[in-house]
């Protein structure tokens, strides 16, 4: 134990004090909050190219519907379009929009615009939803209907849950949201850092072999003992790192919230081209008080618990898998590529698959994925949040235990022989071989 407490605090300390650790962890939420800064900036931009339309509306069925905003101008004209375009030159507009005689009984109308350019994409956008809002005024009017007896027929639908006995705690459509984006997070997170750390794992016992430091480190210590130590050291790095990291991003968030945050008297470019109008505040404070709400009533004393165990589990069960490949290869990265492949697929597959966990947690596909080791540690994690069974957790878990088990004796098993194999192209057969081997 005290040969593997040493090789544990090299790997750690080693990784710690290097220059490149520290500044990628420090530099990070640095690199997120630009990131973010810069995003929030540019949706926030204001287009300074301002088309300028002569608009000739034959039937005037469109008179005071089309007006300025920060994509367009427009101008009214009682020419023909035939004369406009003729002096099209003299006009200094961008274009001339055509607005033909509407048919009421058409659920089809169609708009001409001349000019040397067509509109982008947002001035198309916002045009189409302003005519479409004149048009339906036009039939109405024509058709002479009530406008408040059809403005009844336009309802929003929203879906309360309830619980089905008495005494049980009572949720809402947002909890279910809630724990779908919080899940997908999750999920998120611990792909990414299995797959980066267990990777970090491989290259660093490809490093001392190619090297031959590990010839001389072998001389003292047992293989298995080299490889859990190198397994145990950079797991607590990359805790290390996501603990600093989980300290300084909701800061990041808060600053870039504050700093860089939307206000009152601006309107985006998105907001020109969905054309959606500012919310009510009051109901806008309503629906960030009932997600904080929601967000207290998560068990996280619970389910931070679960999912360190978890990420745990699941860093032990892939970062031996890669040590053990690290093992086998030397310099040809198209080798490593190879035997890697393997090892990928089921990350990739857990990966997907936690996307349908979250939309149905309950699905058979969910459950047995939750269930089955290689992908238990992604998408459990990510059905947390939908409160599964007791059982089908406490079965995720004893299978993903007994399968770190036999990965790690079976990765140590392909590490001894393979750590110390020079000159030879590691094939999956001689692979295999290696783990019959006798010591």
């Amino acid at each position: 134990m005290n040969k593997l407490k040493l090789i544990v605090m090299r790997e750690y300390l080693t990784r710690i004090k290097n220059k490149t650790f520290l500044l990628a962890t420090l530099l990070a939420p640095l690199g997120m909050l630009l990131y973010f800064g810069v995003i929030a900036l540019v949706f926030s931009y204001k287009s300074d190219d301002i088309k300028k339309i002569l608009v000739v509306d034959k039937s005037a069925a469109f008179d005071h519907v089309l007006v300025d905003n920060n994509l367009v101008d427009f101008e009214y004209s009682s020419k023909s379009v035939n004369e406009l375009r003729a002096e099209f030159d003299s006009l200094k507009m961008d274009g001339i929009l055509f607005l033909p005689v509407p048919n009421i009984k058409s659920k089809d109308y169609t708009v001409f615009y001349y000019s040397e350019e067509p509109l982008d994409m947002a001035g198309s956008v916002v045009l189409q939803s302003a005519l479409k809002k004149g048009l339906r005024k036009h039939k109405i009017k024509a058709l002479e209907l009530d406008p408040s007896i059809l403005d009844q027929l336009s309802s929003s639908i929203s879906i309360d849950p309830e619980p089905i006995r008495e005494g049980q705690k009572d949720s809402s459509i947002m909890a279910v949201g809630i724990a779908t984006g919080i899940g997908t997070i999750i999920g998120f997170i611990m792909f990414f850092v299995v797959m980066i750390y267990g990777m970090m794992v491989m290259r660093s016992v490809m490093e001392e072999k190619v090297n031959r430091i590990v010839e001389v480190i072998m001389s003292s210590v047992r293989p298995i003992e080299l490889m859990l130590g190198k397994i145990i050291g950079v797991g607590l790095v990359g805790l290390t790192q996501l603990g600093i990291w989980l300290l300084t991003i909701p800061l990041i968030f808060f600053l870039v919230r504050y700093f860089f945050g939307p206000s009152t008297g601006s309107s985006s470019l998105i907001d020109n081209m969905s054309g959606a109008q500012a919310s009510d505040p009051e109901e806008i404070t309503n629906t960030v008080f009932e997600a904080m709400q929601v967000m207290s009533d998560i068990n996280w004393w619970y389910v931070l618990p679960m999912i360190l165990l978890f990420f745990v589990g699941g860093y032990l069960l892939y970062s031996s898998l890669y040590a053990a490949v690290g093992s086998a290869i030397g310099e040809d990265m198209g080798e490593a590529q190879a035997l890697t492949l393997p090892i990928s697929i089921p990350l990739i597959l857990a990966f997907y698959i936690m996307f349908v966990a979250v939309q149905s947690p309950n699905s058979t596909l969910a459950v047995v994925s939750s269930i089955f080791p290689f992908f238990s540690p992604i998408v459990m994690p990510a059905r947390l949040m939908f409160h599964p069974p007791a059982w089908q957790i406490a079965l995720s878990v004893l299978l993903l235990l007994m399968t770190i088990y036999f990965m790690v004796w079976l990765s140590a098993k392909i590490y001894r022989v393979g750590i110390l194999m020079y000159g030879k192209k590691a094939s999956f057969k001689e692979i295999a071989k290696w783990v019959v081997t006798k010591d």
